[in-house]
């Protein structure tokens, strides 16, 4: 019988070092009170997940000072005409794919100022790409082919806070003097100790050892939510918790639309029509028309002038209702 100290040393360059690496971290430990979950019925199962799952948000929430420190500062980056640049590989690039594709619709942003990368590129979101995640070279290289500003900020995801791939795209960006955001699911990573703002949410080993598409990618998930939602809030994508800023490109969007007019208004369904039709269809917009009593060329002018802050434009438009 071959031992595993046996099998280390006859293995590949590098598999007894990456081994002993993979055994401390926390998220690929093996938790033998599961050993036999395939044994148990079907709704156990459930239970046991579910209750794993109710975990999640309070790893999260134990990091939400360092979360709210990497939001203000992304926040400060982007109204300066920064972009928000995930990196990642695996269901951590899929994730970050996922969160970047979301924004226009839902903010009405340029598809080039939130982009998700994922090591071995879109191929790589439904099929693996052998080695991509192993190299730094190639995250540096696809930082580069987005031409990378100091103002840019770029989110190294990786849960196992190891994977080359996400701890080469932080080194370069930080190189070119760009924000870091390390996002991981163990403490002490190296992708947070190469980040600015390291935000390391331990939720503990998986139901299925090393499955990190289970809890860890739900933490993931939880925090890039806060860390898109919250920025666009910063920078005035919203009107308290209404989408303003929202694409109406389809038809539920159009009602969506028109809905958010109302309850920012209260107008009546005419007076929304009139303010879209005025407006382009600009939620924004239309909101501004009515509730500043000004015309659409006005709503437009006093909106760019604070930066797309419907707030900061209500306030400006008062003295012409007075």
């Amino acid at each position: 019988m071959t031992s595993i100290t046996d099998a280390d040393a006859t293995a590949p360059d590098g598999y007894g070092e990456l081994r002993a690496q993979l055994e401390t971290l926390t998220t690929e430990a093996f938790r033998p009170e599961l050993a036999e979950i395939d044994q148990l019925a079907t709704a156990e199962i459930a239970r046991i997940m579910n209750g794993e799952d109710q975990t999640v948000p309070a790893a999260v929430a134990a990091r939400l000072p360092e979360i709210a420190a990497a939001i203000d500062a992304t926040a400060t980056r982007m109204a300066r005409g920064g972009r928000l640049i995930y990196a990642g590989a695996g269901t951590a690039g899929r994730l970050g794919v996922l969160d970047a594709s979301e924004c226009p619709p839902t903010f009405n942003t340029d598809p080039a100022h939130v982009v998700g990368l994922i090591a071995g590129g879109p191929s790589a979101m439904v099929t693996a790409v052998e080695g991509a995640e192993d190299s730094k070279e190639l995250a540096a290289a696809d930082l580069d082919a987005l031409r990378l500003t100091a103002d840019d900020t770029v989110v190294g995801i990786s849960a196992s806070g190891r994977t080359p791939y996400a701890i080469g795209a932080v080194e370069h960006a930080r190189a070119k003097g760009a924000l870091t955001i390390g996002l991981s699911c163990n403490a002490d990573s190296a992708l947070g100790t190469a980040a600015e703002h390291p935000v390391e949410v331990v939720v503990g080993p998986e139901l299925l050892t090393g499955s990190t598409r289970l809890k860890a990618g739900t933490a993931q998930k939880l925090v890039l939510n806060m860390l898109s939602t919250i920025t666009m809030i910063r920078l005035g994508k919203t009107y308290g918790n209404l989408m303003v800023d929202v694409r109406a490109s389809n038809e539920k969007l159009r009602a969506r639309s028109r809905r958010i007019v109302s309850l920012a208004t209260g107008a009546s369904d005419a007076e929304i029509e009139a303010a879209l039709a005025a407006t382009d269809g600009e939620v924004k917009n239309a909101i501004l028309t009515i509730l500043g009593q000004v015309d659409g060329p006005t709503a437009a002018t006093l909106l760019s002038a604070s930066d797309g802050h419907l707030r900061a434009a209500l306030a400006a438009a008062a003295p012409r209702t007075t």
